[in-house]
């Protein structure tokens, strides 16, 4: 057989998404059990330490993308900003990611106010929450989580590792708290593109070998 660590280097590189490991095993016929793979995996991150590109994992598999330290570089290439996200859509998003599922008529009572609703179809189209089910209730109101998107796009395997609020002392429940301190953890999470001791930029390695394009930010969702 070829060199598997070359072969999955390669793959991760050219891949336009994350790889999870069912697919990598696609590319040696399955001659090569998950465990070996995950060991290659191991290797490789290894091999690219020190170097301005990283080998992570997050929630839909593993992906080469830039460190951190060099995103002030690479932003000198495309100068341009995305829009920032406004107060009522951070507040919204980290009230599902906190408190998932949760419906329409959940959020408001939370937030205090009426959510438009083209502020959470805004949140859909991003990818970044969807309707996981209804509740048994009169109406059957939608019930919204976020998706593995959200998680990859934050460079989080898991919605485990969302910064703990309130002084670590887990999820929060009250209104003031939740609008204060969620809404700004998300912020932070969204600006540095990952949780706190994570190695998660949010600049990705090129989509194809032939379209060196190394700015994929997160872009902005206005009201």
């Amino acid at each position: 057989m070829v060199d598997a660590k070359r072969v999955l280097e390669t793959a991760l590189i050219c891949s336009q998404q994350p790889l999870p490991v069912r697919d990598m095993r696609a590319l040696f016929h399955d001659e090569l059990g998950a465990d070996s793979i995950k060991q290659l995996l191991e290797h490789l991150k290894e091999d690219w330490t020190g170097r301005g590109v990283e080998l992570v994992c997050v929630a839909t598999g593993w992906r080469f993308q830039s460190r951190p330290e060099m995103r002030e570089y690479l932003d000198r290439l495309h100068p341009e900003k995305p829009p920032r996200y406004t107060r009522a859509t951070l507040e919204t998003l980290a009230i599902i990611a906190y408190r998932q599922p949760v419906t329409r008529g959940d959020m408001e009572d939370i937030r205090g106010v009426t959510i438009n609703s083209l502020l959470i179809k805004q949140l859909e189209d991003r990818g970044w929450v969807e309707v996981i089910g209804h509740r048994e209730v009169a109406g059957r109101p939608a019930l919204f989580a976020t998706t593995r998107q959200f998680l990859d796009d934050l460079g989080l395997r898991s919605l485990d590792q969302l910064p703990l609020l309130d002084g670590g002392g887990g999820k929060v429940e009250t209104f003031d708290a939740l609008v204060g301190s969620t809404a700004d953890s998300m912020a932070n999470l969204i600006s540095d593109g990952g949780a706190p001791g994570e190695t998660s930029p949010q600049i990705a390695m090129p989509l194809e070998p032939q379209v060196p394009d190394m700015t994929t930010h997160l872009n902005g969702i206005s009201e």
